[in-house]
């Protein structure tokens, strides 16, 4: 029996095979830029209130692009193919300096902006990076990061380019450079050399040549590198607009999900300028910092993930400011729930006129899929809240019931996620045995995620078959962490595992770890102890988002199958116990 093959509602639609500069830049006519006016505001810097403009940003994306292929310290590293590193949290220079090295026919891998220089360095090594870019706080882990390598001080330092809190290339405030980064390559050092007449040309079969390399754990072992090409980015933003509202001149986004993100690498340094939507930039998420900037500079869109929108339902900035302006909010990177939605809707809406109205909806999608696959409408968004919307153009989707693809799900029963088409990723890099394991040789991705297709072709995340952690939208390998705990002199086994954490609508990591020494720890008190120094511990070892917020437990054995695989179903049934009793005990 063949297999059942779901099409997305929409017809299919045009994929430019072209770099994605050219896509994003082309002019369509006298001082247009991308299909707008070039003089139409960009990225703002919220904190300053500099802006570029989106001719700006093509300009000095050009400039930068020509100081990299000519600049005597970055040449050789340069070169069309060559791997630069981006590691620095939001800034307005981000967008200049991904586009700039994307014109000089670069490969970009983002980094985590928390990450430790160990953790820097597995990514820089494995995506083969030449030319790292970071800001001035980040300097002293950048050299940490290659003395881990064993590079030499002053061969390190030649790697670095640095990006600085002036602001004066785009008529902001000026700064003074830290002594941290003083002597090293600037990013207005590259700007001042002239510009590219044109960027480096990706045209047909080119597209297919990878442009960002954005690091994804799957489900065990060390993060991957997702090979994402020009192709897969621009399909992405000709087939999202099916889905996603209409904008007006008068509207504007706020930025504050992590660039590094490809979640926030597509859909908000990508899409907007594809959609004549000009962003605000704000460096990361605080609560009053992002509802001051709602009011200042009166935002419209925002894309979120689930623990802001427990911010927003409780957090009294919500009310303190005038927040009435937004209209649209999309939640990605985790499933959100009805409960949390109301909750939202009931607080926001409550001081606004009849015709102020808010939606708020959710998408899905993995950073191996360029990543949106599905996205719930405006006009759907209240009757099916809970869905993650119906397939986007030119995908296709099956629900299987085993590894192999050879059963289907029957309507409305639970089935493993694939998809299949143009926004796949070409696979993972330096890593075929993983590619092979993730996409069929027929082209079907698996997402490792459970999911159930209503009748009229709306989808439901409803489990995951992966093991990966989701916290925050941040992807926390359990492999990872088990092998950053099995270091510490006192543990001779430990397994990771995610529960749900319904205050914060996400998973936080609990560890279950086994004394090395069990005759230490036979008291409760002892055990509890011990649980905490470990959870402080690995705080010195791992980025924030991986800290283990669910907890650590020490138990007598970890459940483990004959080939020696942890049962971590097992772990989530005691997990499960562990807060029962904790409830019964506080009733």
């Amino acid at each position: 029996m063949p297999p059942t093959i779901y099409k997305s509602p929409h017809p299919d639609v045009p994929i430019p095979q072209t770099s994605i500069f050219t896509r994003v830049f082309a002019a369509q006519g006298p001082g247009d830029v991308g299909g707008f006016a070039g003089s139409m505001k960009a990225f703002t810097d919220a904190a300053s209130g500099a802006y570029i403009t989106r001719a700006q940003l093509r300009d000095l994306s050009l400039s930068f692009a020509h100081g990299l292929r000519t600049h005597p310290a970055t040449a050789p590293s340069a070169k069309r193919g060559d791997t630069v590193l981006l590691y620095s949290p939001n800034s307005l220079a981000w967008p200049v300096v991904l586009f700039g090295a994307v014109a000089a026919g670069l490969r970009c891998t983002t980094a985590n902006s928390a990450y430790t220089s160990g953790e820097l360095a597995h990514q820089y090594t494995d995506s083969r990076a030449g030319l790292l870019i970071t800001i001035e706080e980040g300097v002293s882990t950048a050299r940490a990061m290659f003395a881990h390598l064993g590079v030499s001080r002053a061969d390190g330092d030649k790697r670095i380019i640095v990006l600085g809190h002036d602001l004066g290339w785009a008529g902001g405030p000026s700064a003074q450079r830290s002594a941290e980064s003083a002597g090293l390559l600037t990013m207005e050092d590259l700007l001042k050399g002239g510009k590219l007449e044109q960027e480096e040309k990706f045209e047909g079969a080119l597209s297919n040549e990878t442009t960002y390399l954005c690091y994804s754990s799957g489900t065990t072992g060390k993060p991957k590198g997702v090979e994402t090409s020009h192709l897969n980015i621009g399909a992405l933003l000709s087939i999202v607009p099916a889905n996603f509202p209409t904008s007006t001149p008068q509207e504007t986004m706020l930025g504050i999900l992590p660039f590094y993100h490809v979640y926030s690498l597509t859909q908000v340094i990508h899409l907007p300028l594809v959609l004549g939507l000009p962003v605000v930039i704000q460096q990361r998420f605080e609560p009053v910092e992002f509802c001051a900037n709602i009011e200042k500079y009166r935002i419209s869109y925002t894309l979120i993930v689930p623990p802001i929108l427990v911010v927003l339902a409780r957090h009294p900035a919500a009310e303190k400011y005038d927040l009435s302006t937004v209209r649209y909010m999309c939640s990605g990177a985790a499933p959100l729930g009805k409960d949390l939605v109301n909750q939202v809707k009931q607080r926001l809406l409550k001081n606004r006129r009849p015709d102020e109205g808010l939606v708020i909806t959710q998408g899905y999608g993995l950073t191996e899929t360029s990543p949106t696959t599905h996205l719930l409408t405006i006009a759907d968004c209240d009757r099916k809240m809970g869905s993650i919307g119906t397939l986007l153009p030119n995908l296709e989707a099956r629900l299987v019931e085993d590894d192999d693809g050879d059963v289907d799900a029957k309507e409305g029963e639970r089935g493993e996620l694939w998809i299949r088409g143009p926004t796949v990723m070409k696979g993972y890099l330096n890593n075929v045995a993983s590619t092979k394991n993730a996409i069929t040789p027929d082209g079907w991705f698996k997402t490792g995620d459970v999911a159930i297709r209503d009748k009229e072709g709306y989808y439901y995340i409803v489990d995951r078959r992966k093991e990966l952690i989701k916290y925050k939208g941040f992807q926390v390998p359990p492999a990872e962490l088990e092998s950053v705990l099995l270091t510490h002199l006192d543990i001779a086994d430990a397994a990771v595992i995610g529960i749900d954490s319904i205050e914060q609508a996400t998973e936080l990591p609990r560890a279950y770890v086994v004394h090395a020494h069990p005759e230490r720890v036979k008291t409760a008190e002892a055990k509890a102890l011990f649980a905490k120094g470990v959870a402080k511990w690995i705080e010195t070892k791992v980025a924030k988002h991986k800290f283990l917020r669910g907890g650590v437990a020490v138990i007598d054995i970890i459940p483990k199958s004959a080939a020696g695989k942890i049962l971590r179903r097992e772990l989530r049934d005691l997990a499960k116990q562990e807060a029962s009793q904790t409830v019964k005990s506080k009733l």
